[in-house]
């Protein structure tokens, strides 16, 4: 019998929407309702209400308010970033850098754009999946317009150079765009500090509604449009706004950085003390990713001699709530890329597993979830004849 418990451990995939945002975005739906390219009291007070959730994304990551231009989500925004730039910027140069383990909203993007006529170079990582500086400077030609490497990884958490990175496409004038989706609320970020040119985020990863993101274009950056139609977001992004996401999305963000330190110092812990059992209680066990350098919530482990898809079953019997990486990929029989990336070899990385920690989750939880990834690594090595060759040929002192 399926437990009637939930522990969701799957923050990088989607958080639930805080109440204080579902509160605050409730009027905009029936009451507050006026189209805000319209003229009347209804529609100014939407107006009103989208410029001051843009004061609050541009206070969160250091920017201008007029630098802030609302869109679908991440997948829009990493999108808009790209194709953007690069329709711009084709007479300059064709010449696009991105890494080995970006999402597939920059991946996907790459490809489209390589049917265009782009060159797309993708930087290898190192074991812990983190970019060289130097390789992405040896990578610079007279031709590159754009480089995007992702803040953190959604997969294995790594957390990029980023500050670094940026000096180097600053240095040689050229974009630099990171996806930060998996950032806000996990990592102070400074736009100016750190030389970013463009940024993606969106609303549902940080207890925010789906469907609404931003993305920030430095002042003086010029991309061309993604969507046409009316004026809306400075002539930039047509289309009738959000306005009961874009309310939400300013309400979370704000929550999100406040007590930073704080908050994920309480995550951090939560999540040191299960990676710690994990690692040193269960054998044939694998950290993927970073050790230090990687999101406060994340553990990406790498389970051997069993298959990820049966342990998520098992958890999800129990009532944890997990996953085998990014939640855009679930569903294919390839090894994540990811893993493929930092040197896996595919049989270990069909055994990872992600658990991502968010505000809600207890003591309680993490002593639970061990117990239950326990039993259910225990089950599936029981079951698995590689696991029953490996014990034969194991050292009898081992």
């Amino acid at each position: 019998m399926a437990s009637q418990k939930t522990i969701y451990m799957d923050h990088s995939a989607t958080t639930a929407t805080d109440p204080a945002v579902v509160e605050a975005m409730l009027p905009w739906y029936s009451i507050n309702y006026g189209n805000p390219s319209s003229l009347y009291r209804l529609a100014r007070e939407s107006r009103t209400a989208i410029e001051e959730a843009r004061e609050k994304v541009a206070k969160a990551i250091g920017a201008k308010q007029d630098e802030i231009f609302f869109t679908s989500g991440g997948t829009e925004s990493d999108n808009w970033a790209l194709k953007g730039a690069a329709l711009a910027l084709r007479k300059k140069g064709n010449h696009i850098i991105t890494s080995a383990i970006e999402h597939h909203a920059i991946t996907h993007t790459c490809d489209y754009l390589k049917k265009q006529g782009f060159e797309i170079t993708y930087l290898p990582v190192d074991e812990f999946g983190q970019v060289r500086v130097d390789d992405l400077k040896s990578a610079i030609t007279d031709k590159t317009i754009l480089v995007s490497v992702m803040f953190a990884n959604n997969e294995i958490g790594t957390i990029q150079p980023i500050p670094e990175i940026g000096a180097a496409c600053r240095e040689r004038g050229i974009l630099f765009h990171t996806d930060a989706v998996q950032v806000i609320g996990n990592l102070p970020i400074d736009v100016e500090s750190m030389n970013i040119d463009l940024l993606s985020l969106s609303a549902h990863k940080f207890y925010g509604p789906k469907g609404i993101g931003a993305l920030y274009i430095r002042k003086g950056v010029r991309i061309d449009n993604y969507l046409h139609g009316g004026g809306q977001e400075h002539r930039k992004r047509a289309g009738t706004e959000n306005v009961p996401g874009i309310v939400g999305l300013g309400v979370a963000i704000e929550k999100a950085v406040s007590n930073l330190e704080v908050k994920t110092l309480q995550i951090r812990t939560l999540r040191d003390a299960l990676l710690d059992r994990i690692l040193h209680e269960i054998p044939n066990t694998r950290l993927n990713g970073h050790r230090t350098m990687r999101l406060p919530g994340n553990i990406n482990v790498s389970f051997e001699f069993i298959e990820g898809e049966s342990l998520l079953l098992l958890l999800d019997h129990s009532g944890i709530a997990a996953s085998t990486g990014s939640a855009c990929s679930s569903g294919s029989l390839e090894p994540s890329h990811v893993l493929l990336a930092i040197g896996l070899p595919a049989e270990v990385a069909h055994g990872s597993l992600r658990l991502t920690l968010g505000l809600e989750n207890t003591n309680e939880d993490i002593s639970y979830a061990f117990d239950e990834i326990k039993k259910a690594v225990e089950r599936l090595r029981a079951m698995s004849p590689l696991y029953a060759d490996y014990l034969k040929k194991r050292p009898c002192n081992v």
